[in-house]
């Protein structure tokens, strides 16, 4: 196995901080060995300075793109963590339908737009989902829509096509539901339309402008600005607060706080979640 040395975990570290905003300290050299060596045996590299190298050279940004991938953690599951879903299926679906029907206007269907900003592979994506048709079924009366958003191209691709394997869909999804809303393949399961069609995916990087054509009544940002820099979690949770509605949710993971980061949200709890809510 070939090491990496103190002084290419430095530029290495820059050159991933550059690239999608994940911090590494000198302790991570490990990390980059790891996620790193198969990128360094397809490129023939017989250095992490020769990748290095062969990476800043790729006019067509493939290697970086690989490097993403590698770098980005894609740990997730169905319903990880339940209590934000619970919290989703208890109080701030039906309170936003509830406020969305009074406004409404006569005759035109009601749209409820949700952001799953960093998706990995899509188990989040089409959790919100099920939650979305146990709820409101397939009712006329409704629009909702689901973006799925991440940086690695490949945790998207797989996404897209809303096929798990046996294991992942064992690990945090109800026998019932896995029956109700997914048809086997064999040894693997595949979404059905029904949840697959709320759900749109697109790469999108946190640290850029957020760009989008509407506001969103509800984020989840769970687990992915722990990476980030003080300086960075400041500039996206402002971002975020400005494409989010006024009376819209922002959901983040079980062990993080945005508290002392930002003004633009003040904190709620509702049992055991805690959710964020523009000020």
């Amino acid at each position: 196995m070939i090491s990496i040395t103190p002084d290419e975990i430095k530029v290495w570290a820059q050159l991933v901080y550059q690239a999608c905003g994940i911090v590494l300290d000198a302790g991570k050299g490990y990390l980059l060995e790891s996620r790193l060596g198969p990128l360094l045996r397809e490129t023939a590299s017989e250095s992490f300075s020769e990748l290095l190298y062969k990476v800043k050279a790729d006019t067509t940004k493939q290697l970086t793109r690989k490097v993403i991938d590698a770098m980005t953690t894609n740990e997730t599951s169905f319903f990880r963590d339940s209590s934000p879903f619970d919290l989703l299926q208890h109080k701030l679906l039906p309170e936003l339908i509830d406020r969305r029907n009074r406004t409404a206007r006569p005759g035109q269907p009601v749209p409820l737009r949700i952001w799953s900003a960093a998706c990995s592979t899509g188990q989040e994506v089409y959790s919100i989902g099920i939650v979305i048709r146990e709820l409101i079924g397939d009712s006329p009366q409704y629009q909702p829509q689901i973006l799925g958003t991440d940086i690695s191209d490949q945790a998207l691709k797989r996404a897209s096509y809303g096929v798990f394997t046996r294991l992942e869909m064992e690990r945090g999804l109800n026998p019932a539901y896995l029956q109700k809303w997914f048809t086997s393949q064999g040894e693997q399961y595949k979404v059905r339309d029904e949840v697959r069609a709320l759900a749109t995916f697109r790469p999108i990087n946190l640290l850029e402008p957020l760009i989008f054509p509407y506001r969103f009544d509800i984020i989840f940002c769970r687990n992915v600005a722990i990476y980030f820099s003080e300086k960075d979690k400041i500039s996206l949770f402002d971002r975020m607060a400005q494409v989010l509605a006024p009376d819209g949710a922002l959901i983040i993971g079980s062990t993080e706080s945005i508290t002392g980061i930002t003004t633009r949200f003040a904190p709620h709890r509702h049992l055991r979640a805690v959710y964020y809510q523009p000020v």
